[in-house]
C-alpha cells in the first residue's frame, strides 16, 4: 500500500478506515475463506482488510468502492494480482451484484449509515446464487438489532430475515481506536451464515408484512396489520392469530421466526420461498 499520499477521510459516507494491522487478519481468519473460493469486499478504503484477503487462499476477490480518490491505494493490488483482484466503482447499495460471478462469502468493514439496506441489497442480489455467509464490521448497536432474541426491543425486520436464514452471530466488540478518524461509536464483527430461504429477501409480499408489522410496533399485530388483506377463512386478524395458535394480543417482536413464516404463508396461500420446508 502506498505511504505519504495525502488524503482526507469522507466521514458522511462513513470512511472509517482500520488501523489495526492484526485485525485483518483476524477478520480473515473469521470468515474461514476456502481455497479457490470467490469472495466480495464491500467499501476496500485504503486496501488493509483487501491485502489480508489477497493473503489467503481465495481464488478471485471482488471489490466495491464508492471514493475513486482512493485509486492509488487499491490499484496496486489489481496490477499485482491481475488474476485474482477486481476492482469495481459504483455505490454499494445500487450496485448490481448479480453481474459478478457469484461469491460464497462476503467480507468487509461497512460505512455504518447502510448496513441495513445494503446488507438487504446483498442478500437479494447474491442470497439465490449461492452466497453462504458475511463476515462484517458494522456498528455495535446495529449488530444487537441483527442478532436480537424474538421478545426483544431491538428486534427488527432484517433480523427476523436472517433469523430464518441461518442466523447472525456476533463474533468480537471492536474498539473505536482500530480505526481512524475515530468515530463515536463502538464496532462489532458478526458473522451471517444463510442456511435456508434464500428467495425470502426479494419477496415483496414479505417486505410488506414486516414493514407494516414494525413499522407501528406500539401496536397489538392485530392492530398494525389493519389494511392488508385478510388471509382466507379469516374474518379478522385476531381470529387469525387465533387459528396459528398466536395471542391475539401479540406484538411484533415477541414472534420469532417461524411465527412470521407461518403468518406469511397463510397470506401467501401456498406460496413458499425457493428452498423453504413445508409447514
Amino acid at each position: 500500500m502506498p505511504r505519504g499520499i495525502p488524503f482526507s477521510p469522507r466521514t458522511e459516507i462513513g470512511q472509517n478506515f482500520l488501523v489495526d494491522r492484526n485485525l485483518p487478519r483476524i477478520i480473515v481468519e473469521d470468515a474461514g475463506i476456502c481455497p479457490g473460493e470467490t469472495v466480495l469486499e464491500i467499501g476496500p478504503g485504503k486496501g488493509v482488510l483487501t491485502k489480508a484477503l489477497l493473503d489467503s487462499p481465495c481464488g478471485r476477490l471482488d471489490a466495491v468502492e464508492l471514493d475513486r480518490r482512493l485509486a492509488p491505494f487499491l490499484e496496486p493490488y489489481q496490477k499485482n494480482e491481475p488474476q485474482r483482484f477486481f476492482l469495481h466503482w459504483g455505490d454499494a447499495v445500487r450496485f448490481d451484484y448479480s453481474s459478478l460471478p457469484p461469491p460464497t462469502g462476503v467480507v468487509a468493514n461497512i460505512p455504518y449509515h447502510i448496513t441495513t439496506p445494503l446488507i438487504w441489497k446483498i442478500l437479494e442480489d447474491l442470497a439465490p446464487q449461492g452466497l453462504s455467509r458475511l463476515v462484517l464490521m458494522i456498528q455495535k448497536e446495529a449488530a444487537l438489532r441483527l442478532a436480537a432474541p424474538p421478545r426483544s426491543k431491538a428486534r427488527y425486520p432484517l433480523g427476523v430475515t436472517l433469523e430464518l436464514m441461518g442466523g447472525v452471530q456476533i463474533l468480537r466488540p471492536v474498539p473505536p481506536e482500530a480505526f481512524r478518524p475515530i468515530p463515536r461509536v463502538d464496532s462489532a464483527l458478526v458473522r451471517i451464515d444463510l442456511k435456508a430461504h434464500r428467495d425470502l429477501p426479494a419477496i415483496a409480499s414479505w417486505r410488506e408484512l414486516l414493514r407494516r408489522a414494525f413499522g407501528e410496533r406500539r401496536k397489538m399485530l392485530r392492530n398494525s396489520l389493519e389494511g392488508l388483506p385478510l388471509p382466507l377463512a379469516c374474518p379478522s386478524w385476531e381470529t387469525c392469530l387465533e387459528a396459528l395458535g398466536l395471542p391475539t394480543t401479540s406484538r411484533p417482536e415477541e414472534l420469532d421466526g417461524e411465527a412470521w413464516i407461518e403468518l406469511w404463508r397463510s397470506l401467501e396461500g401456498t406460496k413458499r420461498p425457493s428452498g423453504a420446508p413445508s409447514a
